[in-house]
């Protein structure tokens, strides 16, 4: 049985004197353990008895007693009235560096959008982002301190799965009045954004390989939930009427995703003759539609468009709804609105799936809705992104000299501008090493090698100064792509 010599304890020693911020018990305890590890104290050697060990490393017996312990609990030590041994950790020397790993992902990754770059500040064009410095902060936070005064301690358990029946009820009324939507909250399940929407509808509703139609461009974000369950997408064109399906060779769906209010990223608001030949395509094939109505509370024009949940009687349809892009991203509250025998059959899965959280945030925003405070804001900023709508175009007619068409418009907080004979992905690339940050309109296609280039542009976090000067530096990256002088 080997005993460690004086070298070694020197060896101790020196790591002892580099060990920087950590205490003497802690740097003892990790020079001992990367000793065993490394195999310089070998299985069954034994150390020396406590007293001894803390004279040869000038230490106290109770920083060693302590390390010592450690080391046995985790079970590098084994420690007995015959004194301390290295235990047996395998059968074989165990080295501290293990070759890499072969990394293999999961086939459905490579069928995942690429990643969207989320900087902050967040840069001009930026799509999808609202104006959050003219968010009502230090309302909200008053809000929220009179939530936790008045609950406190109550709201630091889990809640609901399903969330707040506060915030469940003001949003039901609020759909109502906004998108003519009659429900109750039985029926609404908070979720953590729209996505997380998407993925519960997949986890409740699909099985891999069933088929979903996807509009063709479109939310990046739901085609990542639908290839991360293994569905089948098959893309769906837009066109000035919404998704179009006719004349399209595809198998029948299982789920069909549509964003019927405002295509993202085009901006068509889906027909009502479509919209009622979608839901008797859906009843017929006994598929569901997933309805994305992320931003339809800005329209700037005429009256809100209802939503299809509400179109007809047993529509199969979820309803999703987010306040990400009305209130602040960072708040992560969504919503989805299931049909009542949907909403009963799934109600055990919900509790399975979720846990009920962000309770003080919920009750906040709940109190928000209620007092008015959500529809008056929504006005302002409805008022704020009309501006700022106009302004783009203008800015895009005197600055773009580049032959292009605007498909987006008349709602939301983006542009979409198609322009051809460009590389729109470079494009945005170049863009962002001047604070630029629109997105390439092919990156939303399925195959973007197929799909229209352009750019979509946000204007929600963009203030007006910056269009003119934005636009004209675009203008300049795609002179310099086509081999004109910038």
């Amino acid at each position: 049985m080997n005993i460690p010599g004086d070298d070694f304890y020197t060896l101790v020693s020196a790591a002892l004197k580099k060990r920087g911020e950590e205490t003497l018990q802690r740097a003892l305890y990790l020079a001992l353990r990367e000793a065993i590890l490394c195999g310089r104290l070998q299985p069954g050697s034994r150390l020396s008895g406590s007293r001894t060990l803390a004279q040869q490393l000038s230490l106290s017996r109770n920083t060693v007693n302590a390390a010592l312990e450690q080391l046995t609990l985790e079970g590098y030590l084994l420690r007995s009235r015959q004194g301390t041994r290295v235990a047996q950790l395998a059968q074989r020397d165990v080295a501290l560096d293990l070759p890499e790993p072969a990394v293999t992902l999961a086939r459905r990754v490579a069928q995942l959008p690429a990643p969207v770059a989320r900087d902050i500040p967040v840069p001009a064009f930026t799509p999808g982002t609202p104006a959050i410095n003219y968010f009502p902060l230090p309302l909200w936070r008053r809000l929220y301190d009179r939530v936790l005064r008045e609950e406190g301690c109550a709201l630091l358990g889990y809640g609901d799965p399903a969330g707040e029946p506060s915030l469940r009820s003001a949003i039901a009324r609020h759909l109502a009045i906004s998108r003519g939507i009659d429900c109750d909250t039985s029926q609404i399940v908070i979720t953590e954004g729209a996505l997380e929407g998407v993925n519960l509808c997949t986890m409740l509703l699909s099985e891999p390989g069933d088929v979903v139609w996807v509009e063709d461009p479109g939310y990046a974000g739901a085609k990542s939930a639908f290839a991360k369950a293994g569905l089948t997408m098959a893309g769906m064109p837009v066109d000035e009427e919404g998704i179009c399906w006719e004349g399209q060779q595809a198998p029948p769906p299982s789920f069909i995703f549509t964003s019927p209010s405002h295509q993202f990223p085009y901006g068509s608001v889906l027909s009502a003759r479509r919209r009622l030949a979608l839901l008797e395509l859906a009843q017929r094939h006994n598929a569901w539609i997933i309805e994305d109505d992320y931003d339809s509370e800005f329209r700037y024009t005429g009256e809100p468009v209802p939503a299809m949940l509400g179109m007809v009687n047993n529509a199969p349809v979820v309803y999703l709804g987010t306040f990400s892009k009305t209130l602040f991203p960072s708040l992560r509250i969504g919503f989805m609105v299931l049909p009542p025998a949907l909403a009963k059959a799934a109600l055990p899965a919900i509790g399975a799936l979720l846990r009920g959280g962000h309770r003080a945030e919920q009750r906040t925003l709940a109190l928000f809705i209620e007092e008015g405070h959500y529809a008056r804001h929504l006005a302002a900023m409805r008022r704020l992104y009309r501006k700022r709508y106009l302004q783009l175009r203008e800015a895009l007619d005197a600055e773009l000299a580049t032959a292009h068409r605007i498909l987006a418009g008349e709602g939301g907080m983006h542009l979409t501008v198609s322009i051809e004979g460009i590389d729109d992905r470079r494009l945005v690339q170049q863009a962002r090493a001047f604070q630029l940050a629109p997105a390439a309109l092919s990156g939303y296609y399925l195959d973007a090698r197929q799909g229209q280039t352009g750019l979509v542009l946000g204007y929600g976090n963009t203030s007006a100064s910056q269009f003119a000067p934005g636009i004209r530096r675009i203008q300049r990256l795609i002179t310099q792509q086509q081999g004109g002088k910038a």
